[in-house]
């Protein structure tokens, strides 16, 4: 698996890259890791609708092909996008979105914090608020997008939608939690993880 931090970067131009990828990787492409955070921005998922985003303001909105509804990206924020060739590693989408939230639960574990998942909405949540969101495609067997974990951010636009499509749904991040950590720190953090669940069952 390739890592590669992209450093704060606009969502679109980097939305159009993890397309390209996908589209011209083969049976030998290596997977890759991306870490990055994105500028203000809202993303709409394939099920998403209008009036989940009620006061956008000057932030953009986004209509992406990933799974689910709107979600709020910034900087603070961790977003690693996922590039992996599913097919090859023998897992479907549900697994992946399952190894996906593990691998939060266990960084998050390893500093203290308990978390769960949720089967009725996808992400990892604490005490039943919202920490880290998932979204993904897949396209001929291998999947894009990923996940996003909220570090140390403005949660102010979370209020100006239905997060992930779910009314009054509260979003915390690792700051309002009373964990200080930086976005390097997160980045380092949760390749081991990840890495770890995606060797499982290999």
């Amino acid at each position: 698996m390739i890592v590669k931090d992209l450093g704060l970067v606009e969502y679109q131009s980097t939305y159009q890259l993890m397309q390209d990828f996908t589209a011209d990787r083969d049976n030998s492409t290596e997977d890759q890791l991306w870490l990055l955070e994105h500028y203000p921005v809202f993303t709409q998922g394939t099920n998403g609708k209008e009036e989940h985003v009620f006061s956008a303001g000057t932030i953009p909105v986004v209509q992406t092909d990933r799974g689910g509804q709107v979600t709020y990206h910034g900087p603070g924020q961790l977003v690693a996008y996922t590039l992996f060739d599913l097919k090859r590693l023998g897992i479907g989408i549900r697994e992946m979105v399952s190894r996906l939230e593990n691998s939060v639960i266990t960084l998050l574990d390893e500093i203290g914090i308990k978390a769960q998942a949720r089967s009725d909405a996808p992400g990892v949540y604490v005490d039943d608020r919202k920490i880290a969101a998932l979204g993904l495609r897949v396209k001929q067997g291998a999947c894009y997008h990923g996940l996003s974990l909220n570090v140390d951010m403005d949660l102010t636009p979370f209020s100006s939608i239905n997060p992930c499509g779910y009314k009054g749904m509260e979003v915390i991040d690792l700051k309002s939690l009373g964990y200080d950590m930086t976005i390097e720190q997160a980045k380092q953090k949760i390749v081991l993880p990840l890495n770890g669940q995606m060797q499982q069952g290999k």
